[in-house]
């Protein structure tokens, strides 16, 4: 039997001077149908050591943006499709959210970093100083700490904060307030947590969009930095959801903790382990929010436990009735068991009892017992050593099938989620890979009665492509080919399962897998 020829990339997008540090797919479309993961209107977005930010075209595979988001390295990006919003963090000590639509494409440059004959004196310039290129709208700015090497975490708000709310209440009108004042929607709430500046083993917690720190969690004690963090809501049995910050750290710790009174609330530890030698690069949340994965510059991928227990009643209901300072609880006469006689001597005992004035005094409550200690759990669920060390950028895909990691060793790796066994490796790359995303894949609830995937995935991407005039499927009379050629192109561009590759060299490789 011929062997398998190896698997090649469905592109390669180039366009970076410098090396590539993250990666994320978003979604622009304003016009797609609920719950539709992919359109004619989604972008990969990407990220350089130079601070540049580049919005691929899968379509087309060009640049639809192009501009500098920070004056050095870019930590993370993240991508808020409700809003149309992608937010990146730089080394140069702050954390920006960027208005990016459709609309706002079409004033920004398309000029690659690499083809800019004017970027050697773009870096002559001090820091600080902005570029000739345009930047789309800045909706928040936040100076944070980027000391270490620590990318954001991220999650919706769920519920309220006090903290913002008395914050809000001492100074003033909030931004919610002034735009429901002014007629426009009010700005969605989420929280941020990123490293705290002081401490190595605490996080920070900020709200938007007040831009107010509401919490610092300290999650250990001689760890070092903080190397990757999530943060996410985790439903609890019989309680609310639950907001919960995972923390990794540099000699090989991983942390759990639960903040069961809200954002601005006390955090308890409930797992804790060490599975890793050597600091750990990367993190990411399964998307039922079972368990979550890490990656170390050591060869081992562990898979830990997310048990969140149930809420335990603070005030429990007794039967004990209310009494008011003039009312008195007289104990009752004990009834004598069927079948026996009463004697004499304990009538007279039960009656002076009943007579005494001890007796008159409401009885003391019973002091209600301190809650038990939450018991902190130690050991992974898993652990596999890959016999490749350094892999980072590792990712989950949203139908939790699969995750991939990014390896020092120019290869990029897929894994199953379910067996951790290896199930493809990706080589096409001469150098260090530092980052993975995943596109969203199609669900079977976006899909109508009687319709396939292919030929939902189709529908999307031509309602979405109505407002694109690049991507338009507006059939012509002289050219049929041409129209096809179009509609095969979006509609592999939209029902492909994208995996992308940054790499130290600049380069970024777009596979279709599985």
């Amino acid at each position: 039997m011929a062997a398998r020829s190896p698997a090649q990339p469905t592109a390669i997008l180039r366009g970076h001077r410098a090396q590539v540090h993250s990666a994320v797919f978003m979604r622009l479309d304003q016009t797609a149908t609920s719950g539709a993961t992919m359109t004619a209107d989604t972008r990969l977005a990407t990220g350089d050591s130079d601070g540049y930010v580049v919005l691929w075209d899968l379509a087309i595979v060009r640049p639809r943006a192009v501009w500098r988001a920070h004056t050095n390295s870019i930590l993370g990006m993240a991508a808020w499709d409700d809003d149309r919003q992608l937010v990146t963090h730089g080394r140069d000590h702050r954390l920006v959210v960027w208005q990016v639509g459709v609309a706002d494409e079409t004033r920004l440059s398309t000029v690659l970093p690499l083809d800019d004959e004017s970027v050697a004196s773009t870096f002559a310039k001090a820091p600080g100083e902005t570029t000739s290129r345009p930047q789309p709208w800045m909706v928040h700015v936040l100076e944070v700490n980027t000391m270490n090497f620590c990318a954001f975490a991220w999650t919706g708000l769920v519920g309220s904060v006090a903290a913002v709310t008395a914050a809000t209440n001492a100074t003033g009108s909030s931004s919610t307030e002034v735009a429901l004042a002014s007629g426009a929607s009010a700005p969605r709430q989420r929280l941020l947590a990123v490293p705290n500046t002081l401490t190595l083993e605490a996080a920070d917690v900020y709200h938007l969009p007040s831009q107010r720190r509401i919490n610092t969690i300290r999650l250990g004690t001689k760890e070092g930095m903080i190397m990757a963090m999530a943060l996410f809501y985790a439903p609890a049995p019989a309680a609310p959801e639950t907001l919960v910050l995972i923390a990794a750290f540099e000699n090989g710790v991983v942390a759990l903790a639960m903040l069961s009174q809200g954002a601005d609330g006390p955090a308890t530890i409930l797992y804790r382990g060490q599975p890793h030698s050597q600091p750990i690069l990367s993190l990411d949340v399964a998307p039922d929010r079972s368990y979550f994965l890490t990656s170390a510059a050591d060869a081992v991928i562990a898979k830990h436990p997310i048990r969140i227990p149930a809420a335990r009643e603070v005030n429990q209901q007794t039967d004990t009735p209310t009494l008011t300072p003039t009312q008195t609880l007289s104990a009752p006469s004990p009834k004598p068991p069927p079948g026996k006689p009463v004697s004499l001597l304990s009538a007279a005992l039960a009656k002076e009892a009943a007579a005494s004035p001890s007796s008159s005094s409401p009885p003391k409550p019973k002091p209600t017992p301190p809650p038990a200690p939450v018991e902190i759990e130690t050991q992974p669920l898993t652990t596999i050593n890959t016999k490749h060390a350094g892999q980072q950028g590792l990712r989950i895909r949203d139908d939790g099938r699969l995750f991939a990691t990014a390896g020092w060793d120019a290869r990029v790796r897929v894994y199953s989620a379910q067996t951790m066994k290896e199930v493809a490796v990706l080589k096409w790359h001469q150098t260090g890979c530092f980052a993975v995303a995943f596109a969203p894949v199609a669900r079977a609830d976006t899909r109508r009665d009687g319709e396939t995937d292919s030929e939902s995935s189709a529908v999307v991407a031509t309602k979405s492509a109505a407002s694109s005039t690049d991507t338009s499927l507006v059939p012509r009379a002289n050219n049929r080919r041409e129209v096809s050629v179009k509609e095969r192109r979006l509609r592999h561009a939209v029902t492909a399962h994208w995996l992308a590759a940054g790499s130290k060299d600049g380069k970024v490789s777009l596979w279709d897998i599985f």
